[in-house]
């Protein structure tokens, strides 16, 4: 399960840069003002790609555990629905998606949250 979640953080990764040259490129002469919310879906989409390469090195060294595979998958999520959202809102103007971005804020909480539990309680086994 650990390269399988480092292999889809690598490619979450892969899909962040190639967005963030495509908006930096193509699409800010095209949207204009909206980039910002464009670039703020590309930041935060970095950030919890690389939160799922670190919950699956986090896997290699603490141990597998549950908690450990829903941070990665919620920080997935929070990439569809915080960063989607905004890509969609900035390219195709859909305002209607305005309340779907903080449910991917949630979502990224609660990863953040579980693997924060997930270390604290490696600590308490004695791994590293």
């Amino acid at each position: 399960m650990q390269r399988t979640i480092a292999g889809i953080g690598a490619i979450v990764m892969l899909a962040a840069v190639a967005l963030g040259a495509f908006g930096a490129h193509v699409l800010e002469p095209v949207i204009g003002d909206s980039i910002e919310t464009y670039k703020t879906g590309v930041q935060y989409h970095m950030i919890h790609g690389l939160g799922i390469i670190l919950a699956a090195l986090a896997a290699g060294v603490w141990g597998d555990s549950g908690k450990l595979r829903w941070s990665a998958w919620l920080f997935l999520i929070g990439i569809i629905l915080f960063s989607g959202s905004l890509y969609l809102l900035a390219v195709a103007g859909w305002k209607w998606l305005g309340p779907v971005t903080p449910l991917g804020g949630v979502s990224f909480i609660a990863g953040w949250l579980l693997l924060a539990l997930s270390a604290w309680g490696a600590a308490g086994t004695g791994k590293k």
